[in-house]
């Protein structure tokens, strides 16, 4: 069985970069080491450009960092991202954000089956198991906020416009 490809690294590299990018003294440091100008002297610049680890101190690139992080990026933009990632082994501790994430994972449930349709628990339990492994977690969260309704004996559940 084919294994979840390693999102995490590329991923983490190009929100370091966007993230330094958005400081004008790394952004000026990250030009100055492209242009082959070398590292800045300052510290608190120095510091986290080394953290790049596809960029050299002499503007060297790897290219083979940037081609992973460009086709990860595609890949979580296309339709085949959900292929590729795991499902969530745990769900926020915190009430509200547990909710938050249930009610996302109910509503992605329901997009991909109709939200006109009614599911039985089995069927949502199939369906909501394709992206955590808190099954009951995410149904009654979805359930207290309001994202899902279900019949009394607990059997049909149905999305709601909330």
């Amino acid at each position: 069985m084919p294994t979840a490809r390693d999102l995490a690294t590329p991923l983490g590299r190009a929100r370091m970069l966007f993230a330094m990018l958005a400081t004008p003294k790394l952004r000026v440091g990250i030009g100055r080491v492209l242009a082959g100008e070398g590292a800045p002297e300052a510290a608190d610049v120095r510091g986290p450009l080394s953290r790049l680890d596809w960029l050299d101190e002499d503007g060297t690139v790897e290219l083979t960092a940037l081609r992973g992080i460009t086709e990860a990026l595609a890949l979580m933009r296309s339709d085949a991202a959900v292929l590729e990632v795991g499902r969530l082994d745990g769900i926020p501790v915190k009430t509200e954000e547990s909710r938050e994430v249930s009610a996302r994972i109910a509503r992605l449930v329901f997009e991909r089956v109709g939200a006109e349709r009614s599911l039985t628990e089995g069927e949502l339990n199939a369906a909501i198991a394709m992206f955590a492994a808190d099954i009951a977690l995410v149904r009654r969260d979805a359930v207290d906020a309001g994202v899902l309704t279900r019949s009394a004996d607990g059997a049909v559940y149905r999305l709601t416009g909330g």
